[in-house]
Formats: C-alpha cells, sequence, structure tokens
C-alpha cells in the first residue's frame, strides 16, 4: 500500500459493488486513525450511518505522522490524512473521517466532502494547574501548544509566560500538566469535548485573547468523488451552517497560504441580522487575524456577509488583512509551505482493533 498500512487482515471478503453496500455482509468501511480521539470522531459518523438505517464499521489506518516523533512541522501538512486518503483512494475503505484543520486546502478531485456535520465548539482551551485562568498564571509559567497560531497569540497577550513545544495525543498533553511539567496546556475545546474530558477544562479561551485555527472543531466526511451514491447517503449528515462557517475561513486561509507561514486564525459564526424590510436572516460573521511568530504584532479583522457568499467573504477577509499589513508578518515571501494547523492529536498509540462495529 502506498504510504500506510490497514492494522487489521483484511476479512477476505470479495469484492462489493457500492449499490451492495451498507448491509449487515458488505459494511460501508470508515477509515480511521487508532487515536481515541479519532475513533471517537468516526464513531460518531460510524452511529449516524447506522441510525439511518446503514451498516458501517471502522477499519484503522497507521500513518506516517503516528509513527514519527518529530515535529510536525517537520514531517508536513497532511502527514495525518494522507494515508486515510491512500486507502481510499485504493478501495480499502469508503469513507474517511478527517479533523477538517488537517485537510491541505487544495482540492483533490479525487475526493468529495459529502458531509460536514454540526461543528463542536471551536473555541481553545486552556488546561492548567490548580485550576487557573490564563490571567492567574505567573510570570514565567509554561505552557505547552505545539501550534505557532496559539503561541505566537499567547506571547501577543504580553502575560510573559514562556512557551513549551508539545507532542502527543490529548491525555499524553494533559499528564503534563498533572505531573508538573508543564504549568498549563493549550489544546482544541473539541477534542476534550469529544473523549469526555471537559472537566479539565480551566478556563474556555474566548476569540478576542485567541482566534481558532480555520475549521478547527469541524469534521470532515470523505468519500470518492465517484461513489454518488454515497455521497448522497453521507449529504444527509451535513450542516449547511457549519459547511459555510467552513468554506470561509478556508477560503481566508487559502488566499493568504501563498508564501505565508505566518500564524492565522479564523472564525466564521451564522448571526441573526435584519434586512431591508425589517426581517431577521441569518448572515455570516467571520473574524481572522494574522500573527507575528514572536507576539510582536497581531493584525485583526472581520466582515459579514451572506452564507451563499462564503468563499467570497474569506477571500475578502484575507486580501484586507494583507492591506492592513499582514504581509510583513509573512516570514518568507517565497515559501509556498501550505500553514493549515494539525490537530491535537498529533502521535497517538494506535489500538489493537481491527474492523470495529
Amino acid at each position: 500500500m502506498t504510504g500506510a498500512m490497514v492494522q487489521d487482515t483484511q476479512t477476505g471478503r470479495e469484492a462489493v459493488p457500492d449499490t451492495l453496500r451498507g448491509t449487515v455482509d458488505a459494511p460501508w468501511r470508515i477509515g480511521t486513525r487508532g487515536s481515541l480521539l479519532a475513533l471517537t470522531q468516526a464513531g460518531h459518523v460510524r452511529d449516524a450511518l447506522l441510525a439511518a438505517g446503514q451498516q458501517a464499521e471502522l477499519v484503522i489506518v497507521k500513518t506516517a505522522g503516528d509513527q514519527s516523533s518529530a515535529p510536525v512541522q517537520t514531517i508536513g501538512v497532511g502527514v495525518f490524512t494522507a494515508a486515510l486518503r491512500d486507502e481510499l483512494a485504493l478501495g480499502t475503505v469508503d469513507i474517511a473521517v478527517h479533523s477538517y484543520k488537517d485537510l491541505p486546502t487544495a482540492q483533490d478531485p479525487r475526493f468529495e466532502i459529502a458531509a460536514i456535520p454540526p461543528r463542536q465548539d471551536p473555541r481553545d482551551a486552556l488546561v492548567a494547574r490548580d485550576g487557573l485562568v490564563l490571567g492567574e498564571l505567573p510570570a514565567g509559567s509554561k505552557i505547552g501548544t505545539s501550534a505557532p497560531r496559539r503561541a505566537s497569540q499567547l506571547l501577543a497577550l504580553g502575560l510573559g509566560v514562556e512557551i513549551v513545544p508539545l507532542r502527543g495525543n490529548l491525555d499524553t498533553r494533559i499528564s503534563k500538566v498533572a505531573n508538573g511539567e508543564l504549568d498549563a496546556v493549550v489544546v482544541a475545546r473539541a477534542g476534550l469535548a469529544r473523549i469526555n474530558r471537559l472537566d479539565v477544562v480551566t478556563e474556555s479561551l474566548e476569540p478576542v485573547q485567541m482566534l481558532p485555527a480555520p475549521a478547527q472543531g469541524a469534521l470532515a466526511v470523505e468519500c470518492r468523488s465517484e461513489d454518488t451514491e454515497l455521497v448522497t447517503i453521507l449529504s444527509a449528515l451535513d450542516d449547511a451552517g457549519t459547511r459555510a462557517a467552513i468554506t470561509a475561513e478556508r477560503a481566508l486561509l487559502a488566499e493568504l497560504e501563498a508564501g505565508c507561514t505566518a500564524p492565522i486564525g479564523a472564525l466564521a459564526e451564522v448571526v441573526e441580522s435584519l434586512d431591508d424590510d425589517g426581517r431577521v436572516v441569518d448572515e455570516l460573521s467571520l473574524r481572522g487575524c494574522v500573527a507575528a511568530i514572536d507576539g510582536s504584532d497581531t493584525i485583526r479583522a472581520s466582515v459579514v456577509g451572506s452564507l451563499a457568499d462564503a468563499a467570497e467573504l474569506g477571500r475578502a477577509l484575507a486580501r484586507e488583512l494583507l492591506e492592513l499589513g499582514a504581509r510583513d508578518l509573512l516570514s518568507d515571501p517565497g515559501d509556498s509551505t501550505p500553514v493549515a494547523e494539525q490537530s491535537d492529536d498529533s502521535s497517538s498509540n494506535p489500538s489493537p482493533m481491527e474492523n470495529i462495529r
């Protein structure tokens, strides 16, 4: 297989036409990484399919990122999704479930994001010793994070904290606070919610303090573009408001990405507004920021518009950020390395499970 290893011995089933899948004898195969968070996320999709009368099972796929201890920036953007996509292309699995912010912004014509389910709370969360909130941590406190976006926005707050690079699954990160190695860590609140660990959160960081990564808290349910029946089945899991928000945030990221390695935050939300006739209508509010790596400068802007214009809203806000000086924060104008931020599940101990019904 191309750079990936499916953690099962194959079932010995003969090839089954997609028109016969979704049955007890030929369930839809959902590819997932083997960590607790990934399994939980994929499990939500499996359960939704089961509730709709479609049989489905989880198939665990090991990725190069899971088997490496190198920093995410070293092993590359998309390492956690590439193996799943390889297996999808090979037909080993029928569906892949990703943390959406792990996906490259460039579209791959082989695949279709058939569903973006309702988003979890996209905010970042602080897990600190002694139940402290961010403003109560004394100067010199060690805060762990793997994300340049989080590090730069934390430094910009001027609290005098020390940023410590961090890798590992959520349990590993939380344990570094419990054992006294770190004073706090910052992770995605959505991940903690999905594994029922919100009890460890000492503060949910408001966007005015820290804008989340584009698409944070959202899942991408992907299948092969040619599997039109499956696209239709999965589309029932799609949430229109979440799709509009993610479309805007990802469009902003894509517009800034050419030559951009600066930390980028974005958050789009569906809000109620009044039209010219005084009627209540839904609009999309989008906030974005670009920060200097060392926290010395942060440029923010916002825009409001129609949900139907989500992609253009994202591109327009990116252009406004550039006009406000964001270009000066780009570390290397000639570097086209994508800056999509990886998930808080960047290392895992894969489960020994095989196909999981």
